[in-house]
């Protein structure tokens, strides 16, 4: 494992990272979350989506390994789960019909919102990419901003307003749709 510290490959883990969780273009999805539920738990939601994604850095690809599937098949499906949460964010649709439970800091916040196939497809094919350090620091940047974001959530609410979280939703799926058109194509060889 290489263990040196580099801010540029950091700052470049942060920010595919950041595109990939997408928080900010989240942020009407964990209004609607929080409306359904009553309250999101964001040290909970942060700390669980932390441990998914430092567990699969790990032991994703053995986890793959045991029960046959390759990290280009792992990174297809993710890339077509991609797609499909940047369409929904771009015509502003709703594709899945998930229940949200009384869990929901966890369920669907933390997994697979936050730290969803596409985070995870992500990291591990950062993780050939960049080194180990640069990945662990870029996961924690982004679940301090996550933390901040969802902590602060009613405050980000009224300060955007309607209009400015609908801009930030259909840039953020723009950029989540290039993510999973490149993974895609290098997985693929189109």
């Amino acid at each position: 494992m290489d263990f040196k510290f580099d801010i540029v490959e950091i700052l470049k883990a942060t920010m595919v990272l950041f595109a990939v969780i997408d928080v900010i273009g989240s942020i009407p999805i964990i209004i609607s979350l929080k409306q359904k539920t009553g309250e999101i738990n964001a040290p909970k939601a942060s700390f669980v989506s932390f441990g998914i994604m430092i567990v699969f850095l790990f032991v994703g690809q053995t986890i793959l390994d045991i029960i046959g599937i390759s990290i280009g098949d792992f990174a297809i499906a993710g890339s077509i789960l991609i797609f499909i949460v940047a369409f929904e964010m771009i015509l502003g649709i709703q594709i899945s019909k998930d229940t949200m439970p009384a869990t929901a800091s966890v369920i669907p916040l933390a997994f697979p919102l936050i730290a969803g196939t596409g985070t995870l497809t992500t990291l591990l094919s950062i993780r050939a990419e960049y080194n180990i350090i640069s990945i662990i620091i870029a996961i924690l940047l982004n679940v301090i901003i996550v933390f901040v974001v969802l902590k602060n959530l009613y405050r980000i609410e009224k300060l955007l307003g309607a209009g400015g979280i609908a801009i930030l939703k259909k840039v953020f799926g723009v950029i989540l749709l290039a993510i999973a058109i490149k993974l895609f194509r290098k997985y693929t060889g189109l």
